[in-house]
C-alpha cells in the first residue's frame, strides 16, 4: 500500500512534459482509462527523429546504464533519476540521453549532462524545462554540478545544436511549474479543456476530450475560434457554441471592436458558423459559381502531397487522372490512379522534370487540390527550377484550391473545413481506417531505412498509396459536390430567367 501510495505521488519528466502542453493532458495520463486512450503515431515519429539525431551525436552506440556512466562513455542511455524536486515534491526521470562533457564527477575526470531531441522549428518552454528537470537530478546522481543541458535537431538536414544554460530564473520556472503540476494531480477531476484545441489531434486522449467538448458545446468547437477570441467572447459573457449562436451580431461586433475594429468585423461570420453547427445546416455564401473552370474542362488531375517536414521533404506526389466525359458527367469509375515517388538522393531538378513531364500529358486540365499546401509547394518548386513567368502564369491559373473555393462559397455545419471533416460529412470514407497524415509519414520512414540497401517492406509503400489516392478521391467528393450546388444554382437562375419571362408576357398581353 505504502509503496503504491508513493508511487502516486510522484512526479515525472513525461509528466511535465504532458502538463505543459496541456493541463488537462497530465491529469489523463495519470487518472484516464486506459482503454480510452488512442494511438497516435506522432510519438512514435517523435522517437524516431530522436534516434536519428541521438546517431548523428555520438562518434558510437550508447553504453547502458550506470556502469556505462563508470566506464565514461560518450553517450548513456537506459538510466532512472530520483530526487526531491525544491518544494519537496518526489521526482524521477528517464534521460532520453546522456552526452560525456569536461568536468569532474564522483566516475571521474567527466561529467555527464541532459540531451533531448528537439522537435519543432525553435526551443520551446517544454524543452527547456524538460532539461532543466534532467539537471536538476543529475547534479546528485554524477555529484557534480549541470550548469546546462543540449537540445539537437535536423539530423536530415545537418545535425543543429542548441545550449540550454540552466540559470536561475528558468530554475524558478521549473520550481513554479511542479507546484502547479502537483496541485493539478491533486484534483478529483480533470482540468478544464485547453482553450486552444488545435494541438488536441496529437494527442491520445483526443477522444475524451472532443466528446466533451461536444457535449459541452465548447467554443474551440466552433470552426474560426481560437484561443485568444474565445478568451474574447468570455469577457463578454458568451462561454459557449450556444450562446454565441444566440448572440445578436451587430451588437456583439460592437462590443468585439473593443479588442480591434478587426474581430468586431469578425463577429456576423462567427455568430452565423455557430448557428450552422447548432442547426446542423449549410447555405450558400453568394450566387457565384465555386468551379466554373471545370464547366468544359476535358478533365481534371487530382493532387495530393505525402511530406516528411522535418527532412522537408515532399516525397511522394499523387495524380489522379479523371476524365470529363461528353455526356457531362465524370468517368470517376475509370480514374487512374499515378503516384510519382521522389527519392531525396534524386534531386529536386529530376522530380520537377518529372512533373511537367506529367501535366504537359494533360495542358487544358486543371488541378485540384485541398489547401493551399500543395499549390505552394508546386509553384515554389518552379521557381527554384528556373520556370520562367509564362509557365509559372500557366501553372498558377491551373492550380485550384478546392478547399478555398468551399470557404469562399459556403458556410457548413462543422468545426473544421479539413479534408476529413468535409470529405466525411458528405459520407466520403477512407479504405484504411484511422489513417493520416503521420502514419504516412511513419510508414514511409520505415519503409526508406537508411539508405537503398536497407529498405524497408514494399507493403509500406503500398499503403502510402492508398492513402495518398484516397485522399485524391475524397478531394474530387469536395469538388463534385460543389459542382452538384452550381448545377443547382444554374437551374434555380434558369427558372428565374423564365419566371421574370412569363411576368413580362403577361403584362405585355393586359396593354390595350
Amino acid at each position: 500500500m505504502g509503496a503504491t501510495l508513493l508511487a502516486a505521488n510522484v512526479l515525472t519528466d513525461r509528466l511535465l512534459r504532458s502538463w505543459l502542453r496541456c493541463r488537462r493532458r497530465a491529469w489523463l495520463d495519470r487518472f484516464g482509462e486506459a482503454d480510452q486512450r488512442l494511438w497516435t503515431a506522432h510519438r512514435t515519429l517523435q522517437l524516431d527523429d530522436q534516434q536519428r539525431n541521438f546517431v548523428a551525436l555520438l562518434p558510437r552506440k550508447p553504453g547502458r546504464g550506470l556502469a556505462a556512466c563508470r566506464q565514461g562513455e560518450p553517450g548513456v542511455v537506459g538510466l532512472r533519476l530520483k530526487g526531491i524536486g525544491p518544494a519537496g515534491q518526489l521526482l524521477e526521470a528517464h534521460p532520453a540521453l546522456l552526452q560525456r562533457v569536461k568536468g569532474r564527477s564522483r566516475w571521474g575526470s567527466f561529467a555527464y549532462r541532459p540531451v533531448i531531441a528537439r522537435h519543432g522549428r525553435r526551443l520551446t518552454r517544454e524543452h527547456r524545462l524538460g532539461l532543466a528537470m534532467l539537471g536538476l537530478l543529475l547534479e546528485p546522481f554524477q555529484a557534480s554540478p549541470v550548469s546546462e543541458g543540449l537540445a539537437v535537431a535536423g539530423a536530415a538536414r545537418g545535425l543543429e545544436h542548441e545550449r540550454v544554460a540552466f540559470h536561475g530564473g528558468l530554475q524558478r520556472q521549473l520550481a513554479d511549474a511542479l507546484v502547479k503540476l502537483a496541485a493539478d494531480l491533486d484534483r478529483s477531476e480533470p482540468p478544464a479543456l485547453a482553450a486552444d484545441r488545435r494541438k488536441c489531434t496529437l494527442c491520445s486522449w483526443r477522444g475524451v476530450c472532443n466528446a466533451e467538448a461536444v457535449a459541452e458545446g465548447h467554443l474551440s468547437e466552433v470552426s474560426g475560434i481560437g484561443a485568444r477570441r474565445r478568451q474574447m467572447l468570455q469577457e463578454l459573457g458568451i462561454d459557449g457554441l450556444h450562446q454565441l449562436a444566440k448572440a445578436d451580431p451587430v451588437a456583439l461586433g460592437n462590443r468585439l471592436k473593443h479588442f480591434g475594429e478587426q474581430h468586431g468585423e469578425m463577429a456576423v461570420e462567427l455568430v452565423a458558423q455557430a448557428r450552422a453547427q447548432r442547426d446542423g445546416r449549410f447555405e450558400r455564401l453568394d450566387s457565384v459559381l465555386a468551379l466554373p473552370e471545370l464547366t468544359d474542362a476535358p478533365g481534371v488531375l487530382l493532387y495530393d502531397i505525402e511530406s516528411d517536414p522535418d527532412a522537408r521533404d515532399d516525397f511522394l506526389h499523387g495524380f489522379v487522372r479523371l476524365l470529363h466525359k461528353p455526356d457531362g458527367s465524370w468517368d470517376l469509375e475509370g480514374a487512374n490512379y499515378h503516384p510519382l515517388l521522389v527519392l531525396y538522393e534524386h534531386g529536386e531538378a529530376r522530380c520537377w522534370q518529372r512533373l511537367q513531364r506529367k501535366l504537359a500529358i494533360y495542358p487544358d486540365w486543371p488541378v485540384l487540390d485541398y489547401g493551399e499546401t500543395e499549390s505552394l509547394a508546386l509553384l515554389r518548386m518552379a521557381e527554384r527550377q528556373g520556370a520562367g513567368e509564362q509557365e509559372l502564369a500557366a501553372l498558377r491559373k491551373r492550380l485550384i484550391d478546392v478547399h478555398a473555393r468551399v470557404r469562399r462559397h459556403w458556410r457548413l455545419p462543422l468545426n473544421s473545413y479539413g479534408l476529413k471533416a468535409v470529405a466525411t460529412w458528405l459520407n466520403f470514407r477512407w479504405r484504411q481506417v484511422g489513417v493520416d497524415g503521420a502514419r504516412a509519414l511513419l510508414w514511409w520512414r520505415q519503409w526508406r531505412g537508411s539508405g537503398p540497401s536497407l529498405r524497408g517492406s514494399t507493403h509500406a509503400l503500398r499503403w502510402i498509396f492508398q492513402y495518398n489516392h484516397d485522399d485524391c478521391l475524397a478531394t474530387w467528393a469536395v469538388a463534385d459536390w460543389l459542382l452538384q450546388q452550381d448545377q443547382l444554382l444554374e437551374k434555380e437562375g434558369l427558372l428565374e430567367q423564365d419566371r421574370l419571362l412569363e411576368r413580362d408576357q403577361l403584362l405585355a398581353n393586359k396593354k390595350p
